[in-house]
């Protein structure tokens, strides 16, 4: 029997500790353009979802739930990407700007990296699609490609 086929991604779900902290950043730093709400029974709003320019036809949401936020702090379940090296010094720039502290443009296992924070401690990745063609499989932490 053959696999059924998938179409994309759908949505990505980002638990966070405080939704109304949280929002603003991320409206800020990606450009959210919030589109529903999920409220709870009494009607305060634990959840959003989002469009995000460059993404097409895929939702990022938020969700309010503290423990699941916390518990994942400092780990990157999103890598965001872009065409090139120069597209993250542009980063780079758009970060500074607001303020928020972030990694140098880092040579990565295939290629570059920028790395940073959200108000959580949720750690995320822009990743180029270009590859930079050097072998760092010799690197602790660098991945081995097959």
């Amino acid at each position: 029997m053959a696999r059924p086929t998938l179409d994309g991604l759908f949505g990505v779900k980002l638990p966070v500790v405080d939704l109304a902290t949280s929002l603003p950043w991320y409206e800020k730093v990606f450009g959210f353009e919030v589109y529903i709400e999920f409220p709870d029974e009494a009607g305060v709003v634990q959840g959003v979802g989002a469009r995000v320019e460059g993404l097409t036809d895929m939702t990022v949401a938020l969700r309010q739930n503290p423990d699941v936020a916390k518990g994942i702090a400092g780990f990157d379940p999103v890598v965001w990407a872009v065409p090139g090296r120069p597209d993250l010094e542009e980063w780079c720039e758009h970060l500074d700007a607001l303020g928020i502290d972030h990694s140098p443009v880092i040579e990565a296992s295939i290629g570059w990296i920028l790395v940073f924070h959200d108000p959580d401690g949720l750690e995320h990745h822009i990743y180029t699609r270009t590859r930079h063609g050097q072998d760092h499989s010799d690197l602790p932490g660098y991945g081995n490609a097959l």
